[in-house]
């Protein structure tokens, strides 16, 4: 049965009802930025605009958000609106009176009418929000990319400018290695060897990242070519008391890729799990299909990536390693590599710790 109210009392409540919708927006204006901050703002002018306050309890959950005005009653009458994010139900918003003190008929039709409306509100902050990082992060993934397009090319011609002298210098110090018999030189020689190799393989990852390999696409088994990767790294995994765990879901799978290029992925992907990860912790390989795409992951158990550097974990020389101890190349030269491939590489969080490096490559290019 309707609760009854004077025309006056209903005048009192259409004009808090104007208030709390001239509140709420004025609300979602000044905390455009935070949705939590707009719930804690909203669910208390809500709270003051029902017929009987001091009895009101609010309460809105959005996705694993959740914010009341106080202890939500165990048994409860309640109006109910719901939230929605471009038509998909993410949430409510509840004013809850307790059963023992009063009913559903103590709510008005103009509440509900109310609570619909700031319920509307709420779903186009949520919608301008979403909509705005959206542009937040395509404007930010262009930037990137048109950093690393430029760097790229600047890379391919200062590697190809290296790669003559380079191969004159160990020559020449090769020549000087097998033709002296003075032990100093010899062993000076050696040095110089080791040195112009090292450097040899700086300036195969730069042209890795610029692009400038030539690949060799084919329909190629994925199976053979990982756990070729995985027997080669196996002394690696020794070294560093690390085990690995490999799971593959279709061992017949084929795809289009450079088999060459797809194990310098894994290498380096490997080879930067097996860095970050302690002693006796277990690094898992996951392989598996979700057409169209192949997705591969190397989850380690290491300390994980600070937030500061997860933008730029795949710049060329950005590295948290000690000097001597890394380029800065690997990951930009798996980008490069599954770039090419017209794939994509991200860095999630793993769970409780550690990071999982995540790739998508399209099985068909």
């Amino acid at each position: 049965m309707p609760f009854n109210i004077s025309l006056e009392e209903k005048l009192q409540e259409r004009i808090k009802e104007l208030s709390c919708l001239y509140k709420v927006s004025s609300a979602i204006r000044e905390h455009n930025e935070s949705v939590a901050d707009t719930i804690e703002a909203i669910i208390h002018i809500l709270k003051n605009a029902w017929r009987f306050p001091s009895q009101a309890t609010v309460e809105i959950k959005i996705e694993d958000q959740k914010k009341s005005t106080g202890p939500v009653p165990d048994k409860s009458h309640f109006q109910e609106s719901s939230i929605k994010l471009f038509k998909k139900n993410i949430g409510f918003i509840r004013v809850h009176y307790p059963s023992k003190d009063l009913s559903l008929a103590h709510f008005l039709i103009e509440e509900q009418r109310l609570l619909d409306k700031v319920a509307y509100e709420i779903t186009l902050f949520l919608e301008r929000l979403h909509v705005k990082n959206q542009e937040e992060r395509i404007k930010q993934t262009a930037q990137r990319n048109d950093r690393l397009s430029i760097l790229g090319e600047i890379t391919a011609g200062i590697a190809h400018e290296l790669n003559t002298p380079l191969g004159n210098i160990l020559g020449f110090a090769e020549f000087i290695e097998s033709k002296t018999t003075d032990k100093q030189i010899k062993k000076d020689a050696q040095k110089i060897i080791k040195a112009a190799v090292h450097s040899r393989e700086v300036v195969k990852k730069l042209i890795f990242f610029s692009c400038e390999m030539p690949q060799n696409i084919q329909l190629t088994s994925i199976k053979p070519v990982v756990t070729q990767a995985l027997a080669l790294m196996e002394p690696n995994f020794k070294k560093a008391g690390i085990s690995y765990e490999l799971n593959y879901e279709d061992p017949e799978l084929k795809m289009q890729i450079d088999p060459i290029q797809l194990t310098q992925v894994i290498f380096n992907l490997l080879i930067n799990a097996i860095y970050h990860s302690p002693k006796g912790s277990l690094i898992k390989i996951n392989i598996y299909r979700d057409d169209p795409n192949l997705f591969l992951e190397i989850a380690d158990q290491g300390s994980g990536i600070k937030p500061e550097n997860k933008s730029r974990i795949f710049e060329p020389f950005f590295t948290t390693k000690p000097i001597g101890e890394g380029s800065g190349l690997g990951l930009s030269v798996v980008h490069g590599i599954i770039k090419s491939h017209r794939g994509e590489i991200e860095a999630l969080d793993n769970t409780p710790k550690g990071t999982i490096f995540k790739v998508r490559l399209p099985i068909k290019i």
